[in-house]
């Protein structure tokens, strides 16, 4: 079992997600390490690029921050280094494949496994083009994390037999980024990915409530958020530790059904 897939077994799991870089790299180190303690059972580090195409408009601001910073990949890997010191939660890129291929996939992975990280999610490599990443990733103890989307009903039990890690379900069309509502039968795509393989599944995109994190964990197996995060660190700034770790130790408990 995979360290990712292995965050999963104690109940439901609670995914974060920070921009590295956002506002700085150190403090990206600071809120990796503080989510964790707060109660996170993965922590996604997305790798800031200049056209994030799954992203909302915060994210992408954070991207745009980040990149103005003078945040690389490179970077973000030494960043990574410094967070294995402070902390065991499983880690995971959020990236786009331009900078991946650039890198080189094999170099890429490699450097993932030096580091400590334990997964990829790439939004914009679709399902049927995973072939060799796939490979190389998996030789290198990398998950290659899977997505579905609302629309992906009738792939759902082929993407879920081969997933990795665990299957990350979109919960609604469009880009990331709080939602009031959401409407998706987020109950039958699980159902489906549950049918055809034992891999968690975990839904993102517009998650922002504690009430809505509670709600969807009565289906999932895990719940990810991100641009709600995202926008506290843009409202604090380098005062943003202890107002994320606060919402990170609320939305963890509204999952766990904890008062």
């Amino acid at each position: 079992m995979s360290k990712i897939t292995d965050a999963f077994k104690n109940g439901k799991a609670f995914i974060a997600f920070v921009t590295g870089g956002d506002p700085s790299l150190k403090m990206t180190e600071r809120l990796v390490v503080g989510i964790a303690e707060a109660g996170a059972d993965i922590v996604e580090i997305g790798i800031p690029f200049s056209d994030p195409i799954a992203e909302g408009e915060v994210i992408q601001c954070a991207n745009i921050r980040a990149l103005k910073g003078g945040v690389s990949v490179e970077k973000i890997f030494s960043t990574v280094k410094n967070i294995r010191k402070k902390t065991a939660v499983p880690l995971v890129f959020l990236t786009y494949l331009n900078p991946v291929f650039r890198y080189g996939y094999e170099a890429f992975c490699q450097r993932c496994a030096d580091v400590g990280v334990n997964g990829l999610i790439i939004p914009d490599m679709p399902y049927e083009e995973q072939g060799e990443l796939k490979e190389i990733a998996r030789a290198n103890g990398v998950d290659l994390i899977s997505l579905v989307s609302p629309t992906s009903e009738a792939r759902v039990a082929e993407i879920a037999a081969s997933a990795d890690g665990f299957l990350y379900v979109v919960s609604s069309m469009g880009v990331t980024g709080a939602r009031s509502e959401i409407t998706t039968d987020l109950g039958k795509i699980i159902a489906a990915a549950h049918a055809a393989s034992a891999v968690p599944a975990a839904v993102g995109f517009g998650i922002s409530s504690a009430e809505q994190a509670a709600t969807i964990a009565t289906v999932a197996d895990g719940v990810i958020v991100g641009s709600a995060i995202v926008k506290i660190v843009e409202a604090y700034g380098t005062k943003a530790l202890a107002p994320v770790c606060e919402y990170v130790r609320a939305l963890k408990g509204a999952i766990r059904g904890e008062e």
